[in-house]
């Protein structure tokens, strides 16, 4: 996928048009499926919406800049509301995504990034609905990802939140793990201060807590609610994954965790 973007920086040929008329039939076919087909139909069209989005994602990224990513959310959203439409009016989902997805841009650092994403997208489109919004974090534990896109997935450990952030504040509040329902806490100052969020996606790379690896957050504008853990174990897939040797881990980890 990335040697087609890079191939079309320097050639001007792609598979948009094709992608783009076959999405269109699609969409034009569909008024004439029976009431059964209507899931294999919606099936074949979200398929040939992925190809096409997927088309445009891959040729924006070579560019670089925030635009690939919106690109990602905003089909994510899109996805959201055809699954909606086609359930019905009485329709409901659970959406399960990293906080960066899930948790709304507009009170993160990505804001003033120009990035938007799914959480900000369904807030703004269905904040009347009963949209939720729930983070997730933890102080310190093990994570399952990988040093990069399309690496092997590796078990890490994950060091203790860094001072002063969102992680390190809940620790210090006590060593029980807490669901917080934040509509109260946007009444108190203290609450609305900005601090950081511990960010970790496919990839993580724990030698970045001192410096990266945080999002600065407004947590009770960010969620409505947020699960905290203070320690969390990796994920145990079904099959074999390997674990990061002692001498891999970050020297900020405290020995004997």
């Amino acid at each position: 996928m990335q040697e087609y973007a890079r191939a079309t920086r320097w050639v001007d040929e792609s598979c948009e048009d094709e992608v783009v008329a076959l999405l269109a039939e699609l969409r034009r076919s569909a008024r004439a499926q029976p009431q059964d087909g209507r899931e294999a139909h919606l099936n074949a069209e979200q398929n040939a919406l992925v190809v096409k989005n997927a088309e445009h994602y891959y040729r924006t990224m070579v560019h670089g800049g925030p635009e690939s990513w919106n690109i990602r959310d905003r089909h994510m959203a899109e996805t959201i509301e055809r699954l909606m439409k086609h359930h019905g009016p009485g329709a409901k989902a659970i959406v399960w995504e990293h906080n960066t997805h899930v948790g709304d841009a507009r009170f993160t650092d990505m804001a003033d990034d120009g990035m938007v994403n799914v959480g900000q997208l369904v807030r703004e489109g269905h904040a009347e609905e009963g949209v939720i919004l729930v983070g997730f974090g933890s102080y310190r534990g093990s994570v399952i990802a990988g040093a990069e896109w399309e690496a092997p997935m590796e078990q890490i450990a994950m060091p203790p939140g860094r001072p002063g952030s969102w992680e390190e504040v809940l620790h210090q509040a006590g060593p029980e793990d807490r669901l917080l329902l934040l509509d109260e806490a946007r009444a108190n100052e203290g609450f609305l201060e900005e601090r950081g969020h511990r960010a970790i996606g496919v990839v993580y790379h724990p030698d970045y807590e001192r410096y990266g690896n945080y999002v600065p957050t407004v947590l009770p504008l960010r969620y409505d609610a947020f699960l905290f853990l203070n320690v969390t174990r990796a994920l145990r897939p079904l099959h074999e994954v390997k674990a990061r040797e002692e001498g891999e881990v970050p020297e900020t980890y405290p020995s004997g965790v």
